[in-house]
């Protein structure tokens, strides 16, 4: 639990730049967070933090949404200079990054010119670019036991594979779909989560929201969720009936679709890519 606040306060859950890092409707993630809390009657507050604007302290939850390569690169240089993140992780808060903001989090991105930016630091993961075609569809993703999720389902849409390091653990592996691109989804480091799940993310898998808000609230009742996991199972029929139409329209000699194919013809590439398809 987070050391700035009492047990009596609200939990604060800050959106960070929305005009930037709102491309994808990645700022409902931060909705999903307070209105599961208001439910269970649990006194939260969202705090929105505007570009331009330092984001703000002694938040618990930051959350960072999907965007294009030049507000990423922004958001991430003022984030840096700032340090207030940085403080705040340091301090106990939680921090959940999806796509774009997911990149932030690691070592290091491209950016709009095709040169490596810094990022937070705060995943052990590094982004490297590729050439076309971008990873766009649905994505099914097998949480890590360890991790104690159901199956994670959302929408990718990113130009970018992100390689982890040994302090980060995956969220998950791919059943469908490319996520990082080595077979593995997202990251958790600490109280840092980052994923390429759109959706949102959170109102599509409501038990990663739980998960997150019950590192500040300890265990939290249950809510109905069962249009969503109607949801679920409606995504993951879909998926398998186009994975099979795709499998019926694949000539002799044709790579399998997902990410074993979609990584191993991206890194048999050493073109530069193109700054005309460095969007997240």
């Amino acid at each position: 639990m987070a050391e700035r606040r009492s047990p009596d306060s609200a939990i604060r859950v800050a959106l960070l730049y929305p005009e930037l890092l709102g491309t994808y409707g990645d700022r409902g993630n931060a909705r999903v967070l307070v209105q599961r809390l208001a439910w269970r009657g649990v006194p939260v507050e969202l705090v929105e933090a505007p570009w331009g604007e330092p984001a703000p302290a002694a938040c618990d939850v930051y959350v960072l949404g999907g965007g294009e390569d030049s507000p990423q690169a922004s958001a991430a240089a003022a984030l840096i200079s700032e340090g207030a993140v940085h403080r705040a992780v340091e301090g106990g808060a939680a921090v959940l990054g999806i796509c774009a903001g997911f990149q932030i989090l690691g070592h290091s991105f491209f950016g709009p010119d095709g040169a490596a930016r810094p990022g937070l630091g705060l995943i052990d993961a590094t982004t490297a670019r590729r050439a076309q075609p971008r990873i766009v569809g649905e994505i099914l993703v097998q949480p890590d036991p360890e991790v104690g999720l159901p199956a994670l389902s959302g929408y990718e849409n990113h130009a970018g594979l992100t390689d982890l390091g040994p302090a980060a653990t995956p969220l998950g592996r791919v059943d469908a779909g490319v996520g990082n691109g080595d077979g593995t989804e997202g990251a958790l480091q600490g109280h840092v989560v980052g994923t390429y799940l759109h959706g949102p993310v959170l109102a599509r898998n409501p038990a990663l929201a739980d998960l997150i808000l019950s590192w500040f609230t300890g265990e939290l009742e249950p809510l109905d969720d069962s249009e969503v996991a109607d949801l679920r199972e409606e995504r993951r029929a879909f998926v398998a009936a186009e994975t099979a139409r795709r499998q019926g329209r694949r000539k002799l000699g044709d790579a399998p679709f997902g990410w074993r194919s979609y990584r191993r013809r991206r890194m048999s590439s050493t073109a530069r890519p193109s700054p005309a398809n460095l969007s997240v």
